[in-house]
């Protein structure tokens, strides 16, 4: 999964589990990404400002259209799992408050975030 695809499923996770913002923290890229945009159980259509690109879709089916592939997404309560289709790689986290971790298994690697 790309960086920024990794960092808009972890806000849009975060924002799913009741908390709300306008950028997430990337620990493994040291920055802020500024997300805008709507997300609430039924519906999704958020703007990575950093790629110039909409992610749109429901809370079970994205679709990325800066790496122009979907994203599937369960979430269940603090954990969530899914698979990344422009990889083809799957990945599992969770959401603890305002943090989130994703285990990305194409890296084999936790990346962390906040909002």
């Amino acid at each position: 999964m790309t960086p920024n695809s990794r960092a808009c499923v972890a806000y849009t996770t975060a924002c799913l589990s009741g908390n709300a913002a306008s950028s997430v923290y990337d620990y493994s890229q040291s920055r802020y990404i500024n997300i805008s945009g709507t997300i609430n159980q039924t519906t999704i259509n958020i703007y990575d400002h950093d790629r110039n690109c909409y992610i749109t879709g429901t809370s079970s089916s994205l679709y990325d259209y800066g790496n122009s592939a979907h994203i599937q997404l369960s979430l269940n309560g603090s954990q969530f799992t899914g698979y990344d289709y422009h990889t083809s790689s799957h990945f599992n986290g969770s959401i603890n408050g305002r943090s989130v971790s994703i285990y990305d298994y194409e890296t084999s690697t936790y990346y962390n975030y906040s909002i």
